[in-house]
């Protein structure tokens, strides 16, 4: 086996993205990268378009396309990224639930009482939906142990948990960053326990998890936003008064520093494609007008970085490949995931800032 100076030795960045190799082209494995993604190709409770199921396959053909050099960044593609083998068990599961799921919420909203006739099948979903964040607990609780920095590719939204339980196991305190047109506090949204709209919800049972920082967020039940007002560990700053500071003069930067000045030392990113402007992901099963531009939410995640956090973990979510084919939503996907990871990398001092750094130099907490 090739060890990674090897690989290192024999890559060439520059020339073409080889679509049978991994991720992006590169040719790390699992043993000589640094940073390892797992594919969760599960939506089954997604309450409106589906697909997302196919947003790993879909993002991972897109990559190899992608140039790898970032401005700012010393090398970027060295950090080393790899894919985890999806499971195949998962997506044939997702896949058979789903339609039992859509017909139960098709009841719903025709104002029919599903719990009555389809006890059983709620129970079923509910109880297959925890078996998965289970799974994921285990797979990202063995790469953490050998020391991976770990991150999740969904699939819808109700994915990442397991990721977050395990980072929980093994440090005392985070915050979360959420980037998303949705605030995701809904309890057991449909009559299902772990919805893609209950990932919040859920995340805030985790007592290691002290600050939930929403950033983007624009559509919002009533529920919901008490909840946010009501508890001191979430931030909500919804996109309408992003846009209004905006309107008044204040720069994004300076809204970032705000943002960011919310977090604690360790911080997840949780970033829903959703999030974005829809003509960045108009396939996106909930897609919202308004949100963030792509370089907006890049330079949010990078002053997480100059501040002098370090980001434990993170997860991309939503991504839904188009039914024609067309792979728009997977190449902003794709990149999304590319600046993510590789500033996740910068905060944990695995690649360098060079001296054209947009900021300067990272810059440690007081």
């Amino acid at each position: 086996m090739k060890t990674r100076q090897d690989l290192l030795a024999e890559f060439d960045p520059n020339g073409v993205g080889l679509v049978n190799a991994g991720l992006y082209g590169l040719p790390f494995g699992l043993e000589q990268a640094r940073i390892v993604l797992i594919p969760m190709p599960w939506d089954v409770t997604v309450s409106y378009g589906h697909g997302t199921a196919r947003g790993p396959e879909a993002i991972l053909a897109a990559s190899p396309q992608l140039d790898l050099h970032i401005p700012g960044i010393e090398r970027a593609w060295e950090l080393g990224l790899a894919l985890d083998e999806a499971d195949a068990e998962t997506a044939a599961r997702s896949r058979r639930l789903r339609s039992a799921a859509a017909r139960i919420i098709q009841m719903l909203e025709n104002g029919a009482d599903a719990t009555a006739s389809h006890g059983a099948l709620y129970a079923e979903i509910n109880q297959a939906c925890e078996e998965m964040s289970a799974r994921l607990q285990r797979r990202a609780g063995e790469l953490l142990d050998q020391g991976k920095v770990v991150g999740v590719l969904g699939g819808d939204h109700s994915t990442p948990l397991g990721l977050m339980r395990a980072l929980a196991e093994r440090h005392e305190q985070f915050g979360i960053l959420q980037i998303d047109a949705h605030a995701d506090l809904r309890d057991a949204y449909e009559g299902f326990a772990q919805s893609h709209a209950a990932i919040m919800f859920n995340a805030l049972k985790i007592p290691q998890i002290h600050r939930l920082t929403q950033v983007g967020v624009r559509d919002i039940c009533a529920a919901e936003a008490e909840l946010a007002a009501g508890d001191e560990r979430i931030r909500l700053f919804h996109d309408e008064e992003i846009q209004a500071r905006r309107f008044d003069g204040e720069s994004w930067r300076a809204q970032c520093e705000r943002i960011v000045a919310t977090l604690p030392d360790k911080v997840y990113i949780s970033f829903d494609i959703d999030g974005l402007d829809p003509v960045l992901c108009p396939n996106t099963g909930t897609p919202v007008p308004g949100g963030l531009h792509f370089n907006e939410a890049i330079f949010l995640i990078e002053q997480v970085v100059r501040s002098g956090r370090t980001i434990i973990g993170f997860d991309l979510v939503e991504v839904n490949p188009a039914a024609d084919g067309n792979e728009w939503d997977a190449n902003v996907g794709a990149r999304i995931l590319y600046r993510m990871a590789c500033l996740c990398g910068v905060s944990h001092d695995m690649l360098r800032l060079t001296k054209a750094d947009l900021s300067g130099q990272k810059s440690g907490r007081k």
